[in-house]
């Protein structure tokens, strides 16, 4: 089937050949380097030896020479990295020609992965690792005189994603193509991404994320699959020849979406997936006489106005021109996808009364979920069915995950501005919910209130569209993120709807790809693991389980603190020439990365920072009586998210003083190296001793991060909240420093009236460190700059950080404790990479599998 295939590709070393979508297959395994004169490319891909490095350098000067056009004397850093990648991805092609090809053929149930983001971080080297070509690459280099670190350094990762949800499409879509899933990632071709964070007098500045501005070797644009989309306007009825009444939109303007296809390799397997990702184009991008007039800026408006869709993720949405924007981009790519599937990918002639036998789309979280009244609208009006076989169709082809605990999280659109933009789609939401609420009513009879409470439509603060409720009732399946997330999820954010259908409900606990974060991102990590249990571990995690022996081994928990020891000493080197930041080499690395969130509460790490400064300052606690500690922050804040911003500030008018500080020279420091990303957490992670994990109890639906650290070594300090939970349980409580409130005790505390200026009162240390920070001691003696943070916790702290502070230092405690013994924090470190296979995202995927696609 096409969905792994471009329409057409050409090769840029090659006569002038195109791979039509319907080649037939042939058993090669590779595109190599060079191709047979007499071996035209539409008839297959061809055969090609096991590659050489005599062979890989042909390649790589002739893509530098005839796809660059330079010489390799002339040929600067970016020429050569573009030449580099665009020879790796020859070496994919075969296999992603192959694959769909074979799945054309086989007629394969296919996942469609709807996503707003995938944070895919640099491809290069991931790709490299899965055609195993890293030994063959590097020495090519290195024969052209070449360093092939600095190649690597000069690639832009794409900005297509913002922290968690991002990164874990992306992780999931490699375990699919690594299990032979069939599966296409939807989803944006933003052009500028989130956006690209820098600070100015310690306050965040959002800059574009030209990401895109050197070139982009990976992506296959193409033009002539294009997808018209409409918008606003109205609907008619009509009566067909059949005599049956049906609605017709007649929108007032529409755009173009614009495919970009990246390859998925699977690892070292011959499966290639794709990743499809939509640009928007205006229908008509110039007009010619209004030019001429001499309106040179309206002659491009509407080029202009279609292309703004694609340009940012998440725009500020603040005002209405923001919230009407972020719903095209929604329904934009959604509407892409489900036209591309049903028009491109399946067979012209396919029964669409079958379509639940051919695809499953699985909504990553709420901002997909417009695709569930744009496939009723496909059958209904564009294809001829009755609502209630389209319905049933629509009802088994979904599957929804939810991502979230906060209610302002989970999207509603005011019926106005849906009413306006997707007339059509607002009728169809009516009708689901009109249909829905009689099945309410049926099955709670007299339970009005019920009735209220379940409308996907809320008449207050607005009257507008619940798309969680709209996802619960349209969806197969409904699952949280991890075991309390999900728990959770049944039982507080979703509970008439798991009562009245028990058995949507389910869990797949989130994990993470073991390709990337342990093999790519820690290299002597993974040659250690192979050289002590064997290869094999990368695709099948639960066996490294067979480190547990040697956790008691003297030999191995030496080598293991080396590897530490390297992996820090690179990233120190890294954040030297990226940052300016000269950190202290003997310390704790005490890390907090993550989007920046109260209720992650980056604030309460940070007073756990002043706390450690303010002991030392007022003679409390001598300095060297402090344990050598380095805390690394990274985070980004929405752009319209005040408080946040505000907190990012102080951390940084903090780590200013601190690090400045002779008192503590040696034994505290504070770094927050700007704009976090995939490349930098590759290198942070693996170099990290101690993750904080320290959202407040039942608000974190899973987390990622903490998978990534303990699987690199790190010890976690958390509350038991999101997947912390089965992290301490699989690990052991030992191993593990397990701090603060459960959702129960937090729930009983809010109800019994939480005033955290009462624990300011009653607790010194609490109260000398707020003063410290009230003071402004950290900001030049200016009182008023810190005073929105301060009054925040005193006064609201709907996050309780005060009320878990005192648990929290306990918790340092023995995290000090431990980091004194290096024989018992390694033994630690080494039950927690042990104990945490279960969190490759490989076994996630095969719990969707089981429990919500059956694909296979």
């Amino acid at each position: 089937m096409s969905e792994s295939t471009p329409a057409a590709v050409s090769e840029a070393t090659a006569s002038p050949a195109m791979v039509s979508d319907e080649s037939p297959s042939t058993d090669a395994r590779r595109i190599g380097p060079s191709f047979k004169a007499n071996h035209p490319l539409a008839s297959g891909p061809v055969v090609q030896p096991a590659p050489t490095v005599d062979g890989f350098v042909e390649a790589f000067l002739a893509e530098l020479n005839y796809g660059q056009g330079v010489l390799l004397s002339q040929s600067t850093v970016n020429d050569q990295y573009l030449a580099l990648a665009r020879t790796v991805r020859r070496y994919l092609m075969a296999d992603w020609l192959e694959t769909g090809a074979r799945r054309r053929q086989a007629q394969q149930k296919t996942v469609a992965y709807l996503s707003a983001e995938y944070l895919l971080g640099r491809q290069l080297g991931n790709n490299l690792l899965a055609t195993n070509l890293q030994d063959v690459a590097e020495e090519a280099m290195r024969r052209s005189g070449i360093d092939i670190a600095a190649l690597r350094s000069q690639e832009v990762e794409p900005g297509l994603g913002n922290g968690g949800l991002g990164r874990l499409a992306a992780c999931f879509v490699d375990s699919l193509a690594t299990m032979d899933v069939p599966c296409i990632g939807y989803g944006i071709r933003y052009e500028y991404g989130i956006f690209r964070q820098t600070f100015v007098e310690d306050r965040q500045v959002e800059l574009p994320d030209s990401w895109l501005s050197l070139g982009s070797p990976w992506e296959f644009p193409h033009p002539e699959r294009q997808v018209i989309v409409s918008f606003g306007g109205h609907t008619e009825t009509t009566t067909d020849d059949a005599g049956v009444e049906r609605s017709r939109w007649i929108p007032d303007w529409n755009v173009l979406g614009m495919p970009y296809h990246y390859m998925v390799p699977g690892f070292r397997n011959g499966v290639v997936n794709t990743l499809r990702l939509w640009s928007a184009r205006a229908t008509h991008a110039f007009d010619l006489q209004i030019f001429n007039s001499g309106d040179y800026a309206q002659a491009v408006r509407s080029q202009t106005f279609a292309e703004n869709i694609s340009k940012v993720l998440y725009p500020e949405d603040s005002t209405p021109q923001g919230k009407e924007l972020r719903l095209q981009q929604q329904y934009f790519f959604v509407a892409c996808s489900l036209h591309d599937f049903i028009d491109n990918t399946l067979p012209a002639d396919y029964d669409l009364r079958r379509l639940p036998e051919r695809l499953v789309v699985q909504l990553n979280d709420t901002h997909p979920v417009i695709a569930i009244p744009e496939l009723m609208r496909i059958l209904v009006d564009r294809k001829g069915f009755d609502w209630d076989e389209a319905w049933d169709i629509t009802k088994r082809c979904f599957a929804y995950t939810c991502h979230t605990l906060l209610p302002e999280a989970l999207e509603v659109w005011s019926v106005d501005l849906l009413g306006r933009l997707l007339p059509r789609h607002l009728e169809i939401i009516y009708r689901i919910n009109e249909e829905f609420l009689d099945e309410v009513r049926e099955a709670f009879p007299g339970d009005e209130m019920r009735v209220r409470r379940m409308s996907v439509i809320a008449e207050h603060p607005e009257r507008s569209v619940r798309m969680a409720y709209l996802a619960t009732v349209a969806g197969a399946k409904v699952n949280g993120v991890a075991e309390l997330h999900s728990q959770l999820l049944r039982d507080k954010v979703l509970p008439d709807f798991s009562q009245l259908w028990p058995e949507k409900f389910t869990n797949v606990t989130n994990g993470v790809t073991p390709r990337r974060f342990v093999l790519l991102a820690n290299r002597r990590l993974s040659d250690l693991v192979t050289d002590t249990i064997g290869e094999g571990w990368v695709t099948d995690l639960d066996r490294l389980r067979e480190l547990e022996p040697h956790a008691e081994d003297p030999e191995f928990r030496a080598a293991f603190r080396q590897v530490k020891a390297d992996n820090k000493e690179r990233l120190y080197k890294l954040l030297r020439v990226r940052d300016g930041l000269d950190l202290p080499r003997e310390a704790m690395l005490d890390v907090m990365v993550k989007r920046l969130h109260e209720y992650k509460r980056q604030t309460l790490k940070l007073l756990h920072i002043v706390s450690l400064y303010e002991g030392v300052v007022s003679g409390r606690v001598a300095p060297e009586d402090l344990t050598p500690r380095t805390v690394v922050f990274g985070a980004k804040a929405a752009p319209g998210y005040h408080m946040a911003k505000e907190i990012i500030f102080l951390i940084n008018a903090v780590a200013d003083t601190v690090n400045a500080d002779p008192r503590v020279a040696g034994r505290l420091s504070v770094a927050f190296p700007a704009n976090y990303n995939v490349t930098l957490a590759e290198k942070l992670i693996p170099a990290a001793d101690l993750s904080e994990q320290i959202s407040l109890a039942g608000k974190e639906a899973s987390g990622t991060g903490n998978m990534k650290f303990a699987l690199n070594g790190a010890l976690t300090i958390g509350t038991d909240d999101g997947a912390n939970v089965e992290i301490r349980r699989l690990v052991g409580d030992d191993n593990f420093f397990l701090f603060g409130m459960t959702e129960p005790e937090v729930e009983t505390l809010r109800g019994e009236g939480y005033v955290p200026a009462d624990l300011y009162e009653q607790d010194p240390v609490l109260r000398a460190t707020i003063d410290l920070l009230a003071s402004g001691h950290f900001t030049g003696g200016d009182r008023q700059v810190v005073a929105p943070v301060v009054d925040n916790l005193l006064h609201q702290d709907a996050f309780m950080a005060l009320a878990d502070f005192p648990a929290y230092l306990e918790a340092q405690a023995r995290v000090d404790a431990a980091y004194a013994d290096p024989d018992t924090w390694s033994r630690m470190a080494i039950l927690n990479v042990a104990r945490s296979g279960f969190f490759s995202s490989d076994r996630s995927m095969r719990d969707y599998l089981e429990r919500i696609w059956t694909a296979r």
